[in-house]
């Protein structure tokens, strides 16, 4: 039986995706609900999970490709769901009686040297306690079955000084050739969603008049009356007197006098248009 693997809807105000890798090859055996294929919006990424276990037979979209809501990305075939643990249940079969064979405790450092050196444990007197292997016994029946490779290794070194010489003279100069004729450039290509967020970024530096003015102002009456008043405005309301109230009231009152302050540029009819209301940036409302 054939189960399709759909787009799932997307979110609002967004039309189409990017389907930016598959995680799963045609072929492979899959589980529900483990995530199959990653889709990039213009504001989130996307997971998009299997809908029941089974094998992914085709893959209709391939990386890269824009898709929409409800499009078709590729097929399962969930008559092999049932073949899988069978299967599983073969190779565990044949694994269980390596690890029953395993009768003799080992501590992890001992159990890591007889794994990287393929020994037999059953082969090596332990000299521990209840006759154990210990980390000492591995090592000495490892020096003992070994003798042969140690003369090899001694005689290694007589003739290496020879050969290490060469490279030594003639090799480190070409690196530094090479950078200071070129500079190494390295061009990735940008991801949908960042590729969104440096746009708006650059339209808000287009639209908006980025500017920043700093004026020294006498603060010493502002804080005569916030000390004077910070004691009974704490005790009446359980919060610290600030100074943005200060700064609103300020504001607001600068407005009324000077309006054009407030004013914005319409650029299709080439005027100045200017506003009598004004909203509070903060919860701070000053009257």
């Amino acid at each position: 039986m054939s189960i399709e693997v759909l787009v799932p809807t997307l979110p609002e105000s967004v039309s189409d995706a990017t389907l930016i890798t598959w995680h799963k090859q045609a072929g492979d055996f899959v589980n529900k609900n483990e995530n199959l294929v990653d889709l990039e919006t213009d504001k989130v990424v996307l997971e998009v999970t299997a809908p029941e276990s089974g094998i992914l037979s085709q893959i209709l979209k391939e990386n890269g490709a824009i898709v929409t809501g409800g499009e078709l990305l590729a097929l399962m075939e969930s008559d092999a769901a049932q073949e899988q643990p069978a299967g599983e249940n073969k190779t565990s079969a044949l694994i269980a009686p390596e690890h029953n064979n395993e009768d003799i405790p080992l501590s992890p450092s001992v159990r890591r040297l007889i794994n990287e050196n393929t020994l037999d444990p059953s082969a090596i007197t332990g000299t521990g306690k209840s006759g154990r292997l210990t980390k000492t016994d591995v090592l000495d029946h490892l020096t003992k079955q070994t003798p042969a490779p140690v003369k090899s290794q001694q005689s290694a070194p007589a003739q290496s000084p020879v050969p290490e010489v060469k490279p030594e003279v003639a090799k480190p100069i070409e690196p530094t050739a090479v950078s200071s004729s070129l500079r190494p450039e390295q061009r990735v290509a940008m991801t949908r969603l960042r590729a969104k967020v440096a746009e708006r970024l650059l339209q808000a530096q287009q639209n908006a008049a980025m500017l920043t003015t700093f004026n020294e102002v006498n603060m010493q009456s502002v804080i005569d009356l916030r000390n004077q008043y910070k004691t009974r405005f704490e005790q009446k309301h359980s919060v610290k007197l600030g100074f943005m109230s200060f700064f609103v009231k300020a504001s607001i009152e600068a407005l009324k006098r000077f309006p054009a302050i407030n004013a914005s540029i319409d650029v299709t009819i080439s005027s100045i248009m200017a506003t009598t209301t004004w909203a509070l940036p903060s919860a701070h409302r000053a009257d």
